[in-house]
């Protein structure tokens, strides 16, 4: 079995470190890489990291991890609460994920509480900062034989 993970970075996360960063701490994305490489290679998985502002690339990428990805670990940014694509993607492709939110998004605006992912995740990590990228990959590579 392979033993590698897709960490997925949804829109404007690229913006981490200063993007409100009353919301989402000063960490950067570089960190938030850093972070989940860490907790993969503590359970003997590698991670490919990938961050894009724009839909389907993030479901190519998804697409693509059926082929050589054990897992998902995904922060879906706004796209969370629109893209049913999004969730077609991840479900077609069977392989288990963990819905990653770094800030509490059901203290935040109305709109923000529903995730088109979240009856669909192995995993979902929310408001935990950046180390609930940490916490999700340990959890989701606990599930993996």
């Amino acid at each position: 079995m392979t033993r590698r993970i897709l960490l997925v970075n949804g829109p404007n996360l690229n913006l981490l470190g200063t993007r409100e960063p009353a919301v989402y701490g000063t960490a950067t994305l570089v960190d938030v890489e850093r972070i989940a490489a860490e907790a993969a290679a503590a359970a003997g998985f590698e991670v490919r990291a990938l961050q894009s502002n724009h839909e389907g690339v993030l479901i190519d990428a998804i697409h693509a991890a059926r082929d050589d990805c054990a897992a998902i670990v995904i922060n879906p940014g706004g796209l969370t609460h629109t893209s049913v694509a999004l969730r077609d993607a991840l479900t077609g492709v069977a392989l288990p994920f963990a819905e990653v939110h770094i800030s509490n998004v059901y203290e935040r605006e109305e709109f923000r509480h529903h995730s088109y992912l979240h009856d669909v995740a192995a995993v979902r990590v929310i408001g935990e900062g950046v180390q609930g990228y940490a916490e999700a990959v340990r959890q989701l590579t606990a599930l993996i034989p």
